[in-house]
């Protein structure tokens, strides 16, 4: 029986961990786990045995490393490993998941690390395991949706295996990049992978919270493989709190939740997943339902289009707007950032992205703008192109779910557009028209999207992912054209049972005061089931009908967004993002490069370059950071906004006298011995060094050796440690002991997603930050600045 059809009845239990079981068997530090499959092939076979003995259906190949960014010999080293497990079998329906863990580096535009190059590497794994015989792959661990991503299309593009996909959340339910889970499952499902969920951080008892959520949203079967509770260090050993008895406990709540795969991550043992297999043995799980819910997604937010009308910002279209084209034509992508903030900070939803001209390459730019909106608001894209080469290559870098602008029932649009969705993972706006035009009745537009529903789901796209617009025309050229469109919204919804949107401003074309019509129209759609519209958010009179008809029709609890809105209503009317006065703190808070390094090429003429560091950069860096740590915005925006406080810094630092400088103090930073994971680091150190700090970067995989020696060199006392794997946390226990034995002054900070409080002071270090932001504080709290 093939894995997918065991999955349809049964619970699949996955293996626990495997790099604690090396430890035990004598991995030494800054040894890779991975290389272990050449050297000691044997052991890794057993290990993946006594996970079968123990009742896995599923063993994890030992190649959650094994990529070519961080080795040279990826083929052998997953060419063993496959081997090793297929070794380890002895029975029927016994499977074996390809590992593929994350890259360790941050992807562009927050790193370094171009997405396409991620794809690569991930293909490379991939192709390396390509009839060697795997039976799915499981990508795990991953921290970044856009990472994922990637992993997900090297898989889909070099494999016909199923996919399964794991994520790890914080204590809050975000992954490191603020990803919620409504936005993760939106994106995973959209990309067509088998089944998904958790792992890894967190022990089942903290995990245990979010998988309702989970269940509640996703359609296909959810995977849950946590810690065994949070680690610390018994002689010299990591180990974890949680016993398999309260694992067990903990793990038959989330089977009776309705998680269907279910298996272990770091800490987790044979002992573990024995417990588990034996009590849910003969047990069927529950149901997974088809849950029918339409949402696009952003990298961190999921746009769900229930319980309220959706705002798509239509302002990024240059049909009669001469300023956007001769931004397009001059390639200001400034221009288009501004207008999606301030479409943003005036209630759109989403915003669609529309740079179609004939003499751009829309190509390139349609991939530039959306690249570069993403970097500067959280707010899902409607991806709006007549251009299927720009279409795919928009929709292969978009961060998330997007929305397509459009298909229609043209046999030429369906082929062309539909492949593109069902590859990378998007609803699609479909357009009620065809060879013949614009059917004149509403029943001939239910026609037509009814047809393009049914083409779609020969493409696999639920019609979930089906958006209709059954077309606005001008009431100036035709006085029945707004009822034939207000009967199409109801017969479709009615008969489909699909969500509907519209492009409404055309109703008004061509007539003075456009505002009176357009709006009284959107009320009227509205009232007959209207889920979406492309609309300007500028518009007060469309404004005013958006929120009383939320008021009025229960959507607004208590009006207290109504109200909000009305308070202020007056100086929204007219408002535009060029009619604001841009700072140079306003534009560090929103990430605005260009207009940072310009703003402060002005301010350095009359103000002292330190005032500009002490009372607008740091400034604006305290109040990101701050709401970073309150869980307002996240990293994304806290890397674009420390990026563009360089970008300011810079300028002021060519004004400042080559003996004075402005940095406050020294830090020196490392990830430990044996482990290649800098993505963390990295994240600290660019913090860091925008709040003024010296920071001396000594890389990844660093002796203890070479990190005393920098402190030596360098007389710095404050030393930043991380680490991201289990077997690597010895290694910093190690090097707090050697630089404790140096100097009883040195001040270690440690941080990774396998520390904890109490673990960091089992380790004897001085301080466990969470994230960047924490190590600010203490930093400025060491250096009294």
């Amino acid at each position: 029986m093939d894995i997918l059809s065991k999955l349809k009845n049964d619970y699949l239990f996955f293996d626990g961990g495997m790099g604690t079981l090396l430890q035990q068997r004598g991995l030494k530090m800054g040894v890779s786990p991975e290389m272990w499959n050449i050297t000691h092939s044997d052991e890794i076979t057993e290990i993946h045995r006594s996970y079968f003995e123990a009742g896995a259906n599923v063993v994890t190949t030992n190649t959650f490393g094994a990529n070519p960014l961080k080795m040279d010999n990826v083929e052998e080293v997953v060419r063993c490993a496959i081997a090793n497990a297929k070794n380890a079998k002895f029975a029927p329906e016994q499977y074996i998941a390809l590992d593929i863990g994350p890259t360790g580096r941050l992807l562009k535009p927050l790193g370094d690390l171009d997405f396409e190059d991620a794809v690569e590497a991930f293909a490379t794994t991939v192709r390396a395991s390509k009839g060697q015989g795997c039976d799915l792959i499981i990508i795990e661990t991953m921290n970044d949706p856009y990472e994922l991503k990637a992993a997900i299309l090297a898989c889909k593009e070099n494999s016909d295996l199923p996919i399964f996909a794991t994520f790890v959340l914080d204590e809050k339910g975000k992954t490191m990049t603020g990803c919620d889970i409504d936005a993760m499952v939106a994106m995973l499902e959209g990309l067509g992978v088998s089944a998904l969920g958790v792992n890894c951080s967190l022990g089942a008892d903290k995990l245990k919270k979010f998988v309702p959520r989970i269940i509640e949203r996703a359609s296909v079967p959810v995977v849950v493989n946590p810690n065994a509770g949070m680690p610390c260090v018994h002689e010299g050993r990591t180990c974890f709190d949680s016993t398999p008895e309260e694992f067990l406990k903990n793990m038959l709540e989330i089977a009776e939740m309705g998680a269907r795969v279910l298996g272990g991550c770091c800490g987790t043992t044979p002992e573990y997943i024995r417990l588990v297999t034996s009590a849910l043995k003969g047990k069927a799980p529950k149901a997974i339902e088809k849950k029918g819910i339409t949402v696009v997604s952003s990298y961190s937010k999921a746009c769900t289009f229930e319980n309220k009308v959706i705002l798509i910002g239509e302002r990024i279209n240059p049909t009669g707007k001469p300023k956007l084209k001769t931004a397009l034509r001059e390639n200001n992508i400034n221009y288009l950032i501004g207008e999606a903030i301030g479409q943003e900070e005036h209630g759109a939803d989403m915003l669609d992205v529309n740079v179609g001209l004939p003499e751009i390459d829309e190509v390139q730019m349609l991939t530039d703008a959306t690249t570069e909106i993403q970097s500067v608001t959280s707010l899902p894209l409607q991806l709006d192109t007549s251009n299927p080469m720009a279409l795919e290559k928009a929709m292969r870098i978009y961060n998330g779910k997007p929305l397509v602008n459009s298909v229609n029932g043209k046999e030429q649009s369906i082929t062309e557009i539909l492949p593109l969705v069902a590859k990378y993972g998007g609803a699609v706006i479909a357009l009620t028209l065809d060879e013949n035009g614009i059917p004149s009745t509403a029943q001939g537009r239910y026609e037509i999207a009814r047809k393009i529903v049914e083409r779609a789901l020969e493409y696999g796209i639920d019609k979930k992912d089906i958006i209709v617009d059954p077309l606005c025309l001008t009431v100036s050229s035709d006085s029945n054209a707004p009822r034939v469109t207000l009967d199409a919204i109801k017969l479709i919804k009615e008969k489909l049972g699909v969500r509907v949107s519209l492009g409404i401003s055309n109703v008004s074309f061509g007539l003075p005061n456009r505002d009176y019509v357009t709006s009284t129209f959107f009320a009227l759609a509205l009232q007959n089931g209207l889920d979406a519209v492309i609309m300007n958010p500028y518009s007060n009179e469309m404004m005013k009908i958006y929120y009383s008809y939320n008021a009025l029709a229960g959507i607004d609890i208590a009006c207290e967004k109504y109200i909000a809105f009305a308070s202020s209503a007056d100086s929204v009317a007219t408002a535009t993002p060029s009619d604001k006065a841009l700072t140079l703190k306003d534009a560090i808070i929103k990430g605005l490069r260009v207009e940072a390094r310009e703003l402060t090429k002005v301010l350095i003429l009359d103000t002292p370059p330190l005032e500009i560091v002490n009372n607008h950069i740091i400034p604006a860096l305290d109040i990101v950071g701050a709401n970073y740590e309150k869980g307002i915005s996240f990293l994304p925006q806290l890397l674009m906004s420390a990026e563009t406080a360089n970008v300011a810094f810079e300028v002021v630092r060519e004004k400042i006298p080559a003996d004075t400088g402005v940095g406050k103090g020294g830090f020196i930073i490392a990830t430990v011995k044996g482990d290649i994971h800098d993505i963390g680091k990295n994240i600290v150190k660019v913090i860091l060094q925008n709040y003024g700090y010296r920071v001396h970067d000594l890389g990844k995989d660093v002796s203890a050796e070479a990190i005393l020696d920098a402190v030596k060199r360098t007389g710095i006392k404050l030393v930043g440690l991380s680490a991201l794997m289990t077997t690597t946390v010895p290694s910093m226990e190690a090097t707090i002991k050697l630089l404790k034995e140096y100097d009883p002054e040195i001040r270690v900070i440690v941080g990774g997603a396998v520390l904890t409080v109490e673990y960091a002071e089992m380790i004897k270090a001085g301080k466990y930050a969470r994230d960047a932001m924490e190590t600010v504080r203490y930093t400025q709290e060491y250096y009294g600045a």
